[in-house]
């Protein structure tokens, strides 16, 4: 099980992306937008760099939806490697069977 204040930061992360996104796309328009003036541009760039860093979409990190692990992270499943084999075995997940020869 992840520290759970790790979790709890991804999830601020993730509402402040969500607060921000509308404000950033606009920003983000504005400056590859070539027909407006370099000095517009230019302040657009500014005002995106003033924007808190975790408002940024790269900021968010994946995590396993049952342990919060961020390693071994299967985006299909949105669950890590060790739980995925857990579950696999117990036969939570259809039409996965543990291997066997």
């Amino acid at each position: 099980m992840a520290k759970t204040s790790q979790i709890n930061r991804n999830a601020k992360r993730e509402r402040m992306v969500a607060q921000y996104a509308a404000r950033r796309k606009a920003l983000k328009a504005q400056t590859e937008n070539m027909s407006l003036p370099p000095e517009e541009r230019f302040a657009a760039h500014l005002k995106l760099a003033k924007l808190p860093r975790n408002s940024s979409k790269t900021r968010i990190h994946h995590r396993c939806e049952m342990t919060g692990r961020s390693k071994g992270y299967y985006r299909k499943t949105k669950l890590s490697r060790i739980t995925l084999r857990e579950l696999g075995n117990w036969g939570q997940i259809p039409g996965m069977t543990k291997a066997s020869w």
